[in-house]
C-alpha cells in the first residue's frame, strides 16, 4: 500500500523554501502582502468610523427619534420639492405632541444657534448654544460629570443657567470648578449648573464646544424662527415603530394632509442615519474590493510563475519520489500545500503590517480604527485561497510528469 505524504512535509518544504530564498520569496509575496494590508486597513477604517458614528453621531438617545422639517434627502429634485412643501416644526407642534401623544415615554424640544462663549479674557468661538427642554435629560445621550442637567424649574422661570461641554469647562475654567460660576454666551451672563462628559472629535472637529440653556430662555432671547426639533422617546425598542406611526398621524392631522399627500415633515432615527451611512461606506468598500482584487490577481500570477520555476528546478526530485512510489495525488497535494502555505505567510505578513498602520494611525491622528477579528480571518482565508487557485496549474504540471522522463532531466 502506498504511503501518503503527511501535510507537515510539504509545509516544511514551503517554509524552508521561503527561508532559503528570502528576496525571491518577498518579491513573490509582495502582491499578497499589499492586498491583505490594504484590505485590513480599509476594513479597520470603515469599522472604526461606523462604530464612532453609531455611538457618538447617530446616537439620538435611548429608543428616541426626532421630528424635524426635512427627512434625509439624497436627491436634489426631492430637496427642491421638500423646500416648497415642508413647513417649520414649531413650538405649537411640540406642545401638541407633548400633550396628545399616548405611546411615548417622554417628548422633548431642542433648538440651537452658534455663538461665542467667554469667561474674562478667555474666549471660544463657534460655540453651539442649544435650548433644551427639561425632558431632554432622559432622552439625550449626553452624560454628566459634574452638576446637573436643565430642570423644569429652569425652563418655567426662563432661568439664565447653562450646562456646558468639556471644551468650555477646561478652556474657560482651567483652574476651578465651573459649577456655580458665570459664563458669558453671546454677551449674556449665565450661571453654570452642570458639566457634560467629554464626547471627543469627529474627523478633527470637537463635539464638546457647546452650552445647553433652558429652551424657553433660548426662545425669549433668540426666538424660534428656524423651527425646532422635537425629540420623542419610545417606551422600548419594540415600541419604536408604533410610536413613530402615532407621531406621524398626529403631525399629518395638524397639517391637514390628505392620505395621498407626502409628509410635510421628517422623522429621523438612529437606524435611518446608520442605514444611510452604511450605504455610503458600502460604496467605498466595493471600490476598495476592486483595488484589492487587482493586487490579489497580480500576487497570484507571481506565485504561479515562481511555482512553475520551482517545478522545473525540482523535476529530478519529482522523478525520484514517483520512482519510490509517490502517486500523482501525492505530488499534486505537495505543491498545492506549498503554494497555499506561501500565500498564507504573505497574508500573515500583510495582517501584521496592517495592524502596525492602524496602531500608528490611532496614536498620531483622531481617525477611529477598529480591526475586527473576522476581517483578519477572512483576509487569511482569501490569501490561502489565492495560493491554492494559482497553484493548481504548477501542481498539476508536476503531478503529470512521467518518472522516467523526470529522472533523465538534468538541472
Amino acid at each position: 500500500m502506498k504511503r501518503r505524504v503527511p501535510l507537515r512535509e510539504p509545509v516544511g518544504v514551503a517554509l524552508e523554501t521561503l527561508r532559503a530564498h528570502k528576496m525571491r520569496s518577498f518579491l513573490m509575496l509582495l502582491g499578497i502582502i499589499l492586498s491583505v494590508a490594504t484590505l485590513i486597513v480599509v476594513i479597520a477604517l470603515i469599522s472604526g468610523v461606523n462604530l464612532y458614528i453609531a455611538n457618538k453621531v447617530a446616537n439620538l438617545g435611548s429608543n428616541a427619534f426626532t421630528v424635524m422639517r426635512y427627512p434625509i434627502i439624497t436627491e436634489m429634485e426631492e430637496l427642491v420639492k421638500a423646500m416648497r412643501r415642508n413647513r417649520l416644526v414649531t413650538w405649537d407642534d411640540y406642545e401638541s405632541l407633548r400633550d396628545n401623544l399616548k405611546l411615548p415615554q417622554r417628548v422633548g424640544a431642542e433648538v440651537w444657534t452658534s455663538g461665542k462663549s467667554r469667561v474674562g479674557s478667555l474666549t471660544i468661538q463657534d460655540t453651539s448654544i442649544r435650548g433644551v427642554s427639561a425632558s431632554m435629560a432622559d432622552i439625550d445621550a449626553q452624560e454628566m460629570t459634574d452638576g446637573r442637567y436643565i430642570t423644569e424649574a429652569d425652563e418655567n422661570s426662563r432661568a439664565m443657567v447653562a450646562m456646558i461641554g468639556a471644551d468650555l469647562a477646561t478652556k474657560l475654567f482651567p483652574s476651578l470648578d465651573p459649577v456655580g460660576h458665570e459664563v458669558v454666551l453671546d454677551n449674556r451672563p449665565f450661571i453654570v449648573v452642570g458639566v457634560a462628559k467629554p464626547i471627543g472629535t469627529v474627523l478633527g472637529q470637537s463635539r464638546d464646544n457647546f452650552a445647553y440653556i433652558p429652551v424657553e430662555t433660548y426662545i425669549k432671547i433668540y426666538g424660534a424662527y428656524d423651527g425646532i426639533w422635537i425629540n420623542v422617546q419610545a417606551r422600548g425598542a419594540e415600541w419604536m415603530e408604533r410610536t413613530q406611526d402615532e407621531t406621524r398621524v398626529l403631525m399629518r392631522a395638524r397639517r391637514h394632509l390628505t392620505p395621498n399627500e407626502t409628509d410635510s415633515f421628517g422623522i429621523l432615527d438612529s437606524a435611518t442615519l446608520m442605514k444611510l451611512w452604511n450605504q455610503l461606506t458600502g460604496v467605498i468598500a466595493m471600490a476598495m474590493v476592486g483595488v484589492v482584487s487587482v493586487f490579489l490577481v497580480i500576487g497570484g500570477v507571481v506565485i504561479m510563475n515562481v511555482m512553475l520555476a520551482t517545478v522545473t528546478e525540482r523535476t529530478r526530485e519529482i522523478g525520484i519520489r514517483k520512482a519510490l512510489g509517490a502517486s500523482r495525488r501525492d505530488i499534486l497535494l505537495q505543491f498545492l500545500v506549498e503554494a497555499c502555505v506561501m500565500s498564507a505567510m504573505g497574508g500573515a505578513i500583510g495582517v501584521t503590517l496592517a495592524y502596525g498602520i492602524c496602531l500608528l494611525a490611532k496614536a498620531t491622528t483622531s481617525i477611529p480604527m477598529h480591526v475586527p477579528i473576522s476581517a483578519v480571518l477572512i483576509a487569511e482565508l482569501i490569501s490561502a485561497a489565492v495560493g491554492i487557485f494559482f497553484g493548481v496549474y504548477p501542481a498539476r504540471k508536476a503531478a503529470m510528469l512521467e518518472p522516467i522522463e523526470a529522472l533523465r532531466t538534468e538541472i
